[in-house]
């Protein structure tokens, strides 16, 4: 009892210390990885080998293999000419802009996966938003959210996906019928939503020609050779995501090939492509993962499955509720990843207990729908959020913890109550 109360203070007192941000995030969380040694609950086997209160070694190679890719991208110019051509096409409308960006967000999302996605247009909305004068938090913001939206639309479009559909037995083609149609829904809600949250960005129109001149797309592309192979290298990592249950290979796996041979057909130098590697919030996930997985070891997570389990039995709609709003709150104080990986088992016992499984149970979608969207409640709620704050803060152009939240909560509650509407029509109704 002793040990639990420790573990839940050390992990408070860090989630504090990076929710007020009186110290850097990756300081707060590797001091309370500290605690969590102190008080004998991590070991060098528990924080590396356990896959259960461990790091997960595969979206930290994920991340850094896509890191790597987008470090080679860099030097060809194409972030430039995306930044070009999107203020071109918004006209000098701010609001047009941002809809622009979500939609690529969007659209890049599910079929990378919205990390990935967020580490190619994050660069990109910089870009953009210094040519036009314009403020890049906004931006940056409904990247953020559109891109953890859109990542619920497939199997690959967001790391708890992935965990899920493992756990679960869920096809990439159960993804496309049961999740995608809600993300338009939700896509669509949230570019309404997005005009009302940052109407103050959209006070006047900018003259681009007057900005940008005459200065055409294309000119900003600097090496035109290395840009093909890299989309080349960049569109077999595309199709490699989005057959790896076929070629059993996972994402980590499938990164780090493209990272390798990104960086062959580039010849570049290393130090070229790692100074574009986001080394902090690589460390942030790794503490992070081990702080949620102290809590697994003293069998808090557990013990929560066992409530639940005997609390909801066979009621299927409650625990769909719960699982829905839960995921949203839970999911703000930890990242979604470490989150999904320990309610998995708490889904299974509860699934167990109904007569549905697989792809028929609506508590498998209603935990989907709850870990996805639930990691637009907080700056350290999801991947995607994290990496572009990290991004923000090497640009010069920060975006402080509460500064994102606040966006992000109003866009949760949205969200998971449109998504709470559409699993009981579903799946109780219909």
């Amino acid at each position: 009892m002793i040990l639990t109360s420790a573990a839940i203070s050390i992990f408070i007192v860090s989630y504090a210390l990076i929710a007020t941000e009186r110290v850097h995030r990756v300081a707060a969380a590797l001091g309370g990885v500290a605690g969590m040694a102190v008080i004998g609950l991590v070991d060098a086997e528990s924080a590396f080998f356990d896959q259960h209160t461990g790091i997960d070694w595969n979206v930290i190679f994920l991340l850094f293999g896509m890191m790597v890719i987008v470090g080679v991208l860099k030097q060809t110019g194409l972030f430039e000419f995306l930044a070009l051509w999107a203020a071109r096409r918004s006209g000098g409308h701010p609001y047009r802009l941002l809809v622009l960006l979500v939609l690529i967000g969007a659209t890049v999302a599910p079929i990378l996966d919205n990390v990935t996605c967020v580490l190619l247009v994050a660069p990109v909305t910089i870009s953009v938003c210094r040519q036009l004068g314009l403020p890049s938090a906004p931006y940056l913001i409904s990247l953020i959210l559109a891109s953890n939206i859109g990542g619920t639309a497939t199997l690959i479009g967001d790391p708890p996906n992935i965990i899920i559909g493992s756990r679960a037995g869920l096809s990439f083609s159960d993804f496309l019928v049961h999740s995608l149609p809600l993300t338009v829904v939700l896509l669509a809600l949230f570019v309404v939503m997005a005009r009302w949250m940052f109407r103050e960005t959209f006070g006047h129109q900018i003259d681009v020609h007057h900005v940008l001149g005459d200065i055409h797309p294309r000119e900003a592309i600097t090496n035109m050779r290395l840009l093909v192979r890299c989309l080349v290298v960049l569109t077999l990592v595309m199709v490699a995501f989005s057959l790896h249950t076929l070629l059993h290979l996972d994402p980590s796996m499938v990164a780090m090939l493209g990272a390798g041979a990104t960086v062959l057909v580039s010849r570049s130098e290393p130090e070229e492509f790692l100074e574009e590697v986001e080394w902090g919030t690589l460390a942030f996930f790794m503490a992070l993962f081990v702080l949620v997985g102290s809590l697994v070891q003293v069998g808090v997570i557990g013990r929560i499955g066992e409530l639940a389990a005997e609390a909801f039995g066979d009621q299927e709609l409650l625990a769909a509720t719960v699982l829905l709003f839960g995921s949203g709150i839970v999911g703000a104080f930890v990242d979604n990843i470490p989150y999904t990986t320990a309610t998995v088992p708490i889904v299974q016992d509860l699934v167990a207990a109904t007569g549905t499984t697989g792809a028929d149970s609506p508590l498998w979608w209603a935990f989907v729908f709850g870990a996805d969207l639930g990691g637009n409640s907080t700056a350290v709620a999801a991947g995607a959020n994290v990496v572009v704050l990290g991004i923000a803060a090497r640009a010069g152009e920060p975006i402080s913890f509460w500064q994102f939240t606040k966006y992000g909560i109003v866009t949760t509650v949205a969200t998971v109550a449109a998504a709470w509407l559409w699993v009981y029509v579903r799946y109780f109704v219909l």
